[in-house]
């Protein structure tokens, strides 16, 4: 690192200059990284309902569907703008009533609970169906064509609907996340350093490692959207205290050395001595995300994990570069540093350390219970305005044709009809069930085979399957439609027992076994990886236990507090958080414990956490503020509650651990300091 160090320091000039031209490709990359809005896709490959629709794609060519609503159509006109939209690219086929009557047979002949479902008081419903699947260009590109067709983006349903408005929501939010992000970081930064223009290359810098980390995106084919929006404010409040440090240890340096590049290469190899044990926690953190059997914690995982990698190259590269090429600029811009030293929560956490630690106790039972039982939503749509053109169409679907939750049977073709038949019926019997269709069914229309339309024939039944389009009344991610999956795949299994129930309800059912699968196993290999670390870095066996303790207590508050205020939480949020917050802010807590080890080699303990709160407690809040604005303005902002929940419990999450760690971490440092003193690798020697 000593060469290294001298030669970033001799060279800050074209280290800038390499940073700016490294920028080019990285922007291609960012701008050539495909972004995927449906969550669904990051579903294991292998599991049932996953095949069902990827049979779906393939051999019927309804990778994805949508409801399309008329008013006071006749058979004729219905009819016309069904051949506009078959004429779209990407639409397999479009149908109603007018296909299976032909225009001159009366809709009201038909079955009521049939017509009920494409017909009722003059509005009537067009079922289209796309080649591709949900979230696949073409498919979205056709939806979008499809709305300038129909003239009203709000009479189009479907998932793919969802995504496309859920896309076009997050492009246009994307940039004001930023913005948001740095204005509020600027105004942390102004307060907490001693120069007006040092907080623009603080910002500067990370922009460097963001643009990087964003670009480099490119290899990993795609990410999410939840990553892309996340992504930039994550890094800018996660590593600008990995900056600031550095920006602290040169001005230091500075008064050890007269030459300004020897005082940067002590600052870099003292910077990088400092942080690389709390970087390497950081990255286990969200490296724990990659356990996930849902794949998009593997994509904020990576993407994310190299962000901090990212961030910490460019603290030791570009930033040092920036300062001392701007060095005379940044002199004559400097300011008095206003920011307190916070000497009132030092005095009062060892003055009042029983009180703390009371406190401490009593809210750990509220805490743990709280954490245990809040809210959680699986419903995709839930987290999108209810104003969005796609969640109008939605909400007119399920309120005047009660078409809530559509799923889809695939049978073997070998299945025969009396069977089909039975099973149709049974499945009728089955709570929450009010139409069931199949090629049975069709037939008892008492319309002859050759009147019907050949593409509603092929809907259901080619060379290898049967299908069976069946409505629930209950709704998406409901208990009530989980059991009535259930339900109906044991009854379908009786009778073939390689049939598959695909749709949205069948995949959100996988979603939520999943999540709640992932939340546990997250959390466990988090802390796992996080304790094993902290024992190489901090060379004890007990600090780790209580530097663990102490940030899961934070994280328990943090969703405690979504329970008793009766907030539902989307279930990405409540996965990702505890890991995030984990492996964010225990780096406060290693400060703080590195510190009070180095006192306690000389001074007893009380002395020694005197001096580290103050060495230590000014650093800690400044780095929880820039965490908590660069995530606080994006909660408040943003209409996407996938997003907002993310951000609102990382800020929060950040307070909390600061006044954790500032408050109830130096009375457990003092309570059991025999025990960390026994079982910790320091010298010993001289210790009171």
């Amino acid at each position: 690192m000593k060469k290294s160090s001298k030669f970033i320091s001799n060279h800050s000039l074209m280290v800038v200059i390499i940073s700016i031209l490294l920028l080019i490709p990285s922007i291609y990359g960012y701008i050539k990284t495909k972004i995927n809005y449906d969550i669904l896709v990051y579903l294991p490959k292998d599991i049932e309902t996953i095949k069902g629709e990827n049979i779906l794609t393939d051999k019927f060519s309804i990778g994805a569907f949508s409801f399309v609503i008329t008013n006071n159509m006749n058979g004729y006109d219905m009819k016309v703008l069904e051949d506009k939209i078959k004429d779209i690219s990407g639409v397999n086929t479009a149908l109603s009533l007018a296909d299976i009557t032909d225009t001159t047979i009366p809709f009201e002949i038909l079955p009521e609970n049939i017509t009920n479902k494409l017909y009722k008081n003059k509005e009537s419903v067009i079922v289209v169906t796309f080649n591709g699947s949900t979230s696949e260009e073409k498919t979205m590109h056709a939806v979008e064509n499809l709305r300038e067709v129909v003239g009203d983006a709000s009479k189009v349903s479907g998932m793919t609907a969802m995504v496309l408005d859920t896309m076009n929501l997050s492009n246009q939010e994307i940039v004001a996340y930023i913005i948001i992000a740095c204005l509020l970081c600027i105004t942390v930064l102004l307060l907490a350093t001693d120069s007006y223009l040092i907080p623009l290359f603080l910002l500067g810098n990370i922009g460097f490692a963001i643009i990087y980390n964003m670009g480099s995106n490119i290899f990993l084919g795609e990410i999410s959207y939840i990553t892309k929006a996340i992504t930039a404010v994550l890094q800018l409040g996660v590593t600008m205290d990995f900056s600031i440090f550095l920006y602290h240890k040169y001005e230091q340096t500075k008064q050890e050395f007269s030459d300004k590049k020897e005082a940067m290469s002590k600052a870099i190899m003292e910077t990088f001595k400092s942080v690389i044990g709390s970087s390497l926690t950081t990255v286990a953190g969200f490296l724990a995300l990659c356990f996930m059997d849902l794949t998009l914690g593997k994509d904020i995982g990576i993407v994310m994990a190299k962000g901090v990698v990212w961030g910490l190259i460019c603290v030791l590269t570009v930033f040092p570069s920036l300062l001392l090429v701007f060095d005379n600029l940044i002199e004559k811009t400097k300011h008095k540093n206003i920011f307190p030293k916070f000497k009132k929560i030092q005095t009062f956490s060892i003055k009042y350390y029983k009180l703390i630690l009371g406190i401490f106790i009593l809210l750990s039972i509220p805490a743990i219970y709280g954490n245990n039982n809040y809210n959680v939503y699986y419903k995709l749509d839930k987290s999108l305005p209810t104003d969005l053109p796609s969640s109008i169409a939605n909400s007119e679907v399920a309120k005047k044709f009660n078409i809530i939750s559509p799923q889809i049977i695939l049978l073997n073709k070998s299945i025969n009809d009396n069977e089909l038949v039975e099973l149709t019926n049974k499945i009728e019997d089955i709570d929450g069930v009010d139409l069931v269709l199949s090629p049975s069914k069709i037939s008892e229309l008492g319309l002859p085979k050759e009147m019907l339309p050949e593409d509603l024939i092929n809907i259901f039944e080619n060379n290898n399957y049967k299908l069976m389009l069946i409505n629930s009344t209950y709704e998406v991610a409901s208990t009530e439609l989980n059991n009535q999956i259930n339900s109906i795949n044991k009854l379908v299994k009786k009778y073939d027992k390689n049939a598959i129930i695909a749709g949205e309800g069948a995949l959100t059912k996988d979603l939520v076994e999943i999540a709640d699968h992932d939340f546990k196993v997250v959390n466990y290999i988090s802390i796992g990886i996080i304790f094993i670390l902290m024992l190489l870095v901090l060379k004890s066996i007990s600090l780790p236990f209580i530097l663990v303790i102490t940030i899961e207590f934070a994280i328990f508050i943090n969703l405690a507090i979504a329970y008793y205020t009766n907030t539902n939480l989307p279930f990405i949020a409540s996965i990702v958080i505890g890991t995030i917050q984990l492996g964010a802010t225990i780096d406060y807590a290693i400060l703080m414990s590195t510190k009070y080890l180095e006192t306690r080699e000389s001074k007893d303990k009380t002395e020694s956490l005197k001096e580290t709160l103050d060495k230590t407690v000014p650093s800690i809040i400044v780095s929880a503020l820039c965490f908590f604005a660069a995530t606080f303005g994006v909660a408040i902002y943003s209409k996407i509650d996938m997003i907002g929940s993310i951000c609102n419990l990382l800020s929060r999450g950040a307070i909390i651990s600061m006044l954790v760690v500032t408050l109830i971490l130096p009375v457990l440092l003092l309570v059991f300091d025999k025990l960390i003193i026994k079982t910790t690798k320091i010298k010993k020697e001289g210790i009171q």
